[in-house]
């Protein structure tokens, strides 16, 4: 940093001295963050992840390259609403550098929380502090029981989980809203969660694993089973789940100023949105 040590220790007495609060504990052994420190270590990495996106925003417009989005998602919002959305802004704006993250809920606001995401299209009631964010809801994410295509399943017109006994499932890992749905689903149907699961937050892991054993099964969202389903690699089994559908939406930081290409790309997600609904009625 091009600085003294002595500069240094100036530099974070004066900081300390606005804020009022001491923000790292001092020892022989070195200095560590104390919550005062994590705190305003967390909005200075925001606001230089702010400032870089903005330095590099505007070389890429006067390039004429259009300026970048960083957008993350959970799997089910992919097949049919994200992709679509990001069909119609690459046709408006072709020179706009477009960066996707899809991964839980809980992971995709910690990026958020970090300035490394524009938006995100998951849940925010997963997070301990939800009122941190803008969360609007745009759909819902019907869930399906899948197994390998063309392996040994029961073949009915209707199944229970009860017909499953035997097959080893693959799970979200615990506290995620999937994993809560399973739990709750062979709660209802008077059964328990094998000790034996095999836990994965991975789309991709899920359908290879399927793909490759007769005796796995596993729920996905119910978009992202038929997209598996049309290529022949998954086959959805007459599973009929008593849950109510989970909701996913819009969340952005409270507070937070959204780039032209992010409220861009929200109005495209609404319309979207408000077209599916309509063509189901």
């Amino acid at each position: 940093m091009a600085m003294t040590q002595s500069a240094a220790s100036k530099a974070l007495q004066e900081l300390e001295g606005m804020l009022d609060a001491p923000l790292f504990e001092r020892s022989r052994s070195g200095m560590r963050p104390n919550p005062f420190g994590h705190c305003v270590i967390r909005y200075a990495r925001l606001m230089v992840t702010d400032l870089g996106a903005l330095c590099q925003d505007m070389a890429e417009i006067r390039s004429g390259q259009g300026g970048q989005l960083a957008v993350g998602t959970i799997m089910g919002a992919v097949p049919e609403v994200l992709v679509p959305a990001l069909e119609a802004m690459q046709a408006a704006q072709p020179r706009l550098a477009l960066h996707i993250v899809e991964d839980t809920s809980l992971r995709l606001l910690d990026l958020l929380d970090d300035g490394r995401l524009d938006l995100v299209l998951g849940r925010a009631l997963v997070s301990a502090q939800p009122d941190r964010y803008h969360y609007q809801p745009i759909g819902e994410e019907p869930v399906s029981v899948v197994v390998g295509h063309g392996r040994a399943a029961p073949r009915s017109k209707t199944l229970e989980l009860a017909d499953l006994a035997g097959y080893r499932w693959i799970v979200y890992p615990g506290q995620m809203p999937m994993h809560e749905l399973l739990q709750r689903e062979l709660d209802l149907a008077g059964l328990s969660l094998p000790a034996n699961v095999i836990s994965t937050s991975s789309s991709f892991v899920t359908v290879a694993l399927l793909q490759r054993s007769d005796r796995l099964v596993s729920l996905l969202p119910t978009s992202v089973a038929e997209l598996f389903a049309r290529q022949k690699m998954l086959r959805i089994l007459p599973v009929r789940l008593q849950s109510r559908h989970q909701t996913f939406g819009i969340v952005t930081r409270r507070g937070g100023t959204l780039s032209a290409a992010a409220r861009t790309l929200i109005g495209l997600l609404k319309s979207g949105a408000n077209a599916q609904r309509y063509s189901r009625r």
